[in-house]
């Protein structure tokens, strides 16, 4: 058995590792266990030796030193297996606490995502927007870079509601959010402002002809038909949109600025019927 080995050497270690020390420890365990028989019979042999010649005492003393080295070697197995029972708990209360730590981070990733994202459409809600937004402004104030923001709206969405329920209401509001998404850019970001209302952030733009050609992208992708399925009547609907584009730093310099210039924008398309509107 190696001198230089504790067992409990590692016992700071994660549980992985708290496994290899108990394996370790239960093959010395066997060892000493097999020295431990091995010394018995030896033992058991000095005996009978002893027994047929009783005058040697050079052999009854060597006996007993060998008895009482098996006696150390037994307690020594003992005490090995009661160290390999107490790193065997101690790995499982790691284990158990390691567990309970990455149901915590579940949980805390589950909340933070919830507080930062919409339930319906799991899109950034209006408190990650404007934190993105203004990161945003300040990258574009300090490159010199153009952004826009687009209030996008549902038209006649109350009437969808009213006519064929809010589940199909819920459905379409899903629609639109994955058909925007997917046109969404790594770097932009896509909102649910409320209700029937969604905010695009769009950064480094080469122009304010990009908005509008994005916009018209927009109109004619989530313009596509969408089948609903009510009162297992399938129904096709057509969803048209409204959108406002306010351009960074022409229409405002601010956040709440650009928000309230699109969404006047997004107005003054809904009137007009031009499906987009700039704000300037």
């Amino acid at each position: 058995m190696p001198t230089h080995y504790s067992p409990l050497q590692g016992t700071n270690a994660k549980p992985k590792s708290l496994m290899r020390v108990v394996g370790q420890s239960e093959k010395i365990k066997v060892i000493v266990d097999e020295c431990a028989d091995e010394l018995s019979s030896v033992n058991l042999v000095l005996k009978e030796e002893l027994n047929s010649r009783p005058s040697q005492q050079g052999v009854e003393i060597a006996l007993q030193k060998s008895e009482a080295i098996e006696a150390k070697v037994q307690d020594c197995a003992d005490n090995l297996n009661l160290v390999n029972e107490d790193l065997k708990g101690e790995v499982r209360e790691r284990q158990a606490l390691e567990h309970e730590l990455i149901q915590m981070k579940e949980r805390e990733e589950a909340a933070r995502h919830e507080a930062l994202h919409d339930a319906l459409t799991s899109l950034p809600n209006r408190l990650l927007f404007n934190d993105r937004l203004e990161h945003g402004l300040a990258q574009a104030k300090r490159h010199s870079w153009t952004l826009a923001v687009m209030f996008i709206d549902l038209d006649n969405f109350k009437s969808i509601n009213d006519t064929y329920g809010h589940a199909a209401g819920d459905f379409i509001l899903q629609t639109v959010a994955s058909r925007l998404k997917n046109m969404t850019r790594a770097d932009d970001t896509l909102s649910r402002h409320g209700g029937d209302e969604f905010l695009h952030l769009l950064l480094e733009l080469k122009s304010a002809q990009a908005a509008a050609v994005f916009a018209e992208k927009i109109i004619s992708t989530v313009g596509e038909p969408c089948v609903v399925l009510v009162n297992n009547e399938t129904i096709s609907y057509s969803i048209k949109l409204s959108i406002g584009i306010a351009i960074f730093p022409k229409d405002g310099e601010t956040g709440n600025a650009l928000i309230a210039c699109a969404d006047q924008a997004m107005y003054r398309a809904k009137k007009d019927k031009t499906s987009y509107a700039f704000s300037s």
